[in-house]
């Protein structure tokens, strides 16, 4: 489609990876970059854009600057007209560019900036849209004029700030990979002649200077949002500071702390209106309203970083003394710093990593070469900052390599209730990198008892950069932790551990799930938990049978050659479950996708987050190593798009709805066209036919219906009952629904628990007016239950026809939907069941084992239930046809969705 488009000749004048993006984005889209203007080297590296222009042979000029005095300079004005282009494009521009630049192509110039001009004219506006607390921030791209981000307006963006967002989450998370794509867009709608030319108003505009480090002090005597908003605003650059004990020390990290302030120790901070409290989390600091805020960093006048809490104890560490093993270690890295350090003639002990010039990139090229040469070594960015000289470091790396500084048992703040005759201890909090801990913006979302109506406890609600953190998290879990060089056999280990631990708390576990998402008890006791526990420990047995083949090829003579494959795993995946089964649907997919390798980020339904927070806290007590496991509850619009979207997931495993699994699948394609299994809607019928065994027919159709409160994929959306037998199957259903126990989940007795929210239950309401409106005969319930919680009746409809809308949509509750066929009629009711773009499960009951296999083989679905309903197993497969999705949990297939072919061809 780009192919037949309007085409421009463009001159890229800019700088940085930003710069990069743009220009390899334009050139896809089949425009022509006549020339690249970016930055002279620094220190002997060219800028991202410089490097990606020369590659491709692209025409590329690097003027320190553009004006002397004011006036441009001939030669370089000159060379810059001889590229022809038709339009500049300045994606991230430092240089003053002369009018008779701005002027010279047909079409002008653009520019991105990072603000929803005219608020925050300027060079640091996106630090200023912190630093005054606005509510949104976006960017603008405008035609370039003579005045200061005056020009008219070509397009604009916008997204929500979030309450602890900070410059470089707000560019990772929009301005940076949205930035690019509007870049594109724009020079598209130029190419088009369809640009706009909104002019900007003088209304609201606004004008800040750039931030320098002389005035940047924080002013403490204001409100503690103040003052968050002002060291975000300034992080990491030019970094805000205040002065303790003396000292001018540079505060980085800021988050607005809710709840109880945590003890610890006092610190005098000048200009506060109180003193500040070292805690084990960070420093806390106190607005004049008395609100408070976290302070995760520190940074001294020597340029050394240490953690808040490490403030009283930053001095107190013995130098630990170096095996011959480790000083060889030592002087390796010795020569990985020198390598970058190039300018510095000696390596000493107190060499400064960043007074010796260092810079951010550096830091990830020294993390990344010692990682590389020591595998498995867990190393963060963070870390060179807070050890910057040689001597520091080396001391930091070696108690990490010993595991002196791990940390101390994993804390959990947990929500506790006393319910079912025991305490069950709920985490709340988002697992990321094998901790619990508050979401990034501080958020938090009620979860619901069912039964009841009431607030069970407060769960973390997930943010764009929590996913991105897990993420983080996950990668480095499987590229360079443990998980990923572990011997099958051995990670086989921890997972039968896992399900060993499972089972040591299976009570507490099923009390969990039933109050979060009114499964019945005795039903969450066998099924939710017992099945996820048989799932972890089949899939435990498959992990050291992974395995590939040999392949007998063409071999022309005299070479001889061998080709076999591999089974490789996918690396970082993406789990999203759904609400009506949330332990076991995290144990169908997180099983296999462990079991072959991987490492993943899940998200649990929103509505049901704590079975899976639970489980998180078991695979630490199992041993799992830090971040191959992260769990984010949140909404699936924020958190589940950001899955679908990230470019370091390759594989995405969803159960849901059809709607949203289309949307999943059309965002993993756009992204990054990670690797998809989609588990989704369905409206299964179950076949009845007059010579089946009556009572068990009756018996298993009502569990095809009402198991878990008809909450379950697979259940029967619709019978076709044989006219010869239909009303005496319908008034034997009717008597089987009368005895049926509504009631309180825990209750041991209780055969029908609530619907698992309240919107859910209206639903379900709604769908049964419908029901009889359209005309089918209500024969038993259809309304809420009188009593507290969201109950749903068990319902019976009858005299279904094909065209109405209970026909042919999922209810996913306890609702019979029943339609009579003429006696003798198979292959009419064959039809009938088949005439639906669901096609995810099936059934049919007959005493005849020919008619069972010819309707079996007819049935267009995943699953067919012949004389029995909802019989599955961690051994067989499961998955559907249609618009039921694709891609199999359970069984051997299950593995396959989680590893990757690689064929090897040796000739010998």
């Amino acid at each position: 489609m780009n192919y037949y488009q309007n085409k421009l000749k463009l001159a890229l004048i800019g700088q940085s990876l930003f710069g990069q993006e743009v220009y390899t984005n334009l050139r896809k889209q089949g425009h022509k970059v006549v020339g690249v203007f970016t930055v002279p080297d620094k220190d002997g590296k060219a800028d991202p854009l410089a490097v990606a222009a020369e590659k491709d042979g692209t025409p590329v000029f690097k003027f320190s600057r553009w004006r002397v005095k004011g006036k441009p300079i001939p030669e370089v004005v000159d060379a810059y007209k001889a590229v022809g282009a038709e339009l500049n494009v300045m994606p991230f521009c430092s240089q003053f560019i002369p009018m008779d630049v701005i002027d010279h192509p047909a079409h002008g110039s653009i520019i991105y900036h990072p603000s929803i001009l005219p608020l925050h004219r300027g060079a640091s506006a996106i630090n200023w849209t912190l630093i005054q607390g606005d509510k949104k921030a976006g960017f603008s791209i405008f035609w370039a004029d003579d005045g200061l981000d005056t020009g008219p307006i070509l397009l604009q963006r916008e997204c929500p700030v979030e309450p602890n967002d900070t410059v470089d989450s707000l560019y990772n998370r929009f301005l940076f990979p949205e930035g690019i794509k509007a870049m594109v867009e724009s020079v598209q709608l130029i190419a088009d002649g369809k640009a706009l030319r909104i002019h900007q108003t003088e209304e609201g505009a606004s004008y800040e200077g750039i931030q320098k480090k002389s005035n940047a002090k924080v002013n403490l005597a204001q409100p503690a949002e103040a003052i968050h908003n002002w060291i975000r605003g300034h992080d990491k650059v030019p970094g805000a500071w205040a002065v303790i004990n003396g000292q001018t020390v540079t505060l980085y990290g800021s988050s607005m702390l809710g709840g109880s302030v945590p003890v610890g120790q006092p610190l005098n901070v000048e200009g506060a209106s109180q003193p500040g409290i070292i805690t084990k989390k960070g420093l806390v600091l106190f607005g004049s309203d008395g609100k408070a805020l976290m302070v995760k960093n520190l940074q001294f006048e020597d340029g050394k970083m240490i953690p808040s809490s490490k403030y009283f104890s930053s001095g107190d560490t013995a130098s630990v003394e170096l095996t011959d093993d480790e000083n060889k270690m030592a002087e390796e890295i010795r020569g990985i710093w020198k390598s970058i350090l190039s300018n510095v003639a000696v390596i000493e002990e107190t060499t400064d990593f960043f007074k010796s010039g260092a810079a951010s990139m550096d830091v990830v090229r020294l993390v990344e070469e010692i990682k590389q040469k020591c595998v498995g070594v867990q190393l963060q960015n963070e870390d060179v900052y807070m050890a910057s000289t040689f001597q520091d470091f080396i001391q930091m790396f070696v108690r990490r390599v010993r595991g002196e500084d791990q940390e101390e048992e994993m804390a959990i703040d947990y929500a506790t209730k006393h319910v079912n005759n025991m305490t069950v201890k709920m985490p709340w909090q988002c697992f990321i990198n094998g901790k619990f801990e508050d979401a990034e913006n501080g958020k938090t979302a009620n979860t619901i008892n069912p039964a009841d109506g009431s607030v069970i406890c407060k769960v973390a609600y997930a943010s764009v950069g929590d996913v991105d953190r897990a993420v983080a998290a996950a990668k480095e879990a499987f590229e360079v932790g443990p998980w990923g060089r572990m011997n099958p056999r051995d990670r086989g280990s921890l997972l039968y551990k896992l399900a060993d631990l499972m089972e040591e708390n299976q009570e507490e576990l099923a009390t969990i799930e039933s109050i979060d998402s009114g499964a019945v008890y005795t039903l969450a006791l066998k099924t939710h938990v017992g099945m996820s526990i048989q799932t972890f420990r089949y899939f435990a047995g498959w992990c050291d049978k992974i395995q590939g083949k040999t392949i007998p090829i063409n071999q022309a003579r005299p070479n001889r050659n061998l080709t076999f494959t591999r089974k490789e795993p996918l690396g970082v995946c993406a789990i999203v479950i759904p609400w009506n089964y949330p332990l076991m649907m995290l144990a169908w997919k997180s099983a296999a996708c462990l079991a072959a390798g991987n490492t993943l980020v899940l998200k649990p339904a929103q509505v049901t987050p704590l079975s899976a927070l639970k489980f998180a806290e078991l695979t630490v007590k199992a041993g799992i190593p830090k971040g191959v496991i992260n769990i984010i509850p949140g909404s699936g619009g924020m958190v589940g798009q950001r899955m679908s979207d990230h470019p370091d997931i390759r594989k995405l495993g969803f159960t849901g709805s059809t709607p949203i699994g289309k949307q999943i699948m059309k965002s993993c394609a756009l992204s990054n066209l990670k690797k998809v299994s989609l588990e989704l809607g369905g409206k299964s019928p179950l076949i009845i036919f007059s010579d089946c065994d009556m009572d068990k027919a009756v018996r298993m159709g009502m569990s095809s219906v009402f198991f878990n409160k008809g909450e379950n994929c697979i259940a029967a959306g619709r019978l076709f009952v044989e006219e010869s037998i239909h009303d005496v199957y319908i008034s034997k259903v009717v008597e089987e629904i009368k005895k049926m126990k509504v009631g309180d989940p825990l209750d041991r007795s209780t055969e029908h628990g609530p619907q698992n929210h309240k919107a859910h239950m209206d639903k379900l309401v709604e769908y049964c007016e419908v029901g009889l409106k359209e005309g089918a005969t209500l024969v038993y319930g259809g309304k809420r239950v009188d009593r507290p919680g969201f109950f749903m009746e068990p319902t019976l409809f009858t005299d279904v026809e094909d065209h109405m809308f209970i026909a042919k949509e999922e209810s996913f509750g306890p609702i019979m939907v029943v339609s009579k066929f003429k006696d003798g009629d198979v292959d009419g009711v064959l039809r009938r069941a088949n005439d639906t773009e669901f096609g995810l499960a099936s059934g049919v009951f007959t005493r005849d084992i020919n008619k069972a296999m010819y309707v079996s083989e007819r049935l267009d679905a995943g699953t067919v239930f012949v004389n029995t309903y909802n019989k599955t197993d961690v051994a067989s497969p499961f998955g559907g046809f249609k618009q039921s999705g694709f891609g199999k949990d359970l069984g051997e297939d299950a593995l396959n969705e989680y590893l990757k072919t690689k064929a090897v061809t040796v000739e010998y």
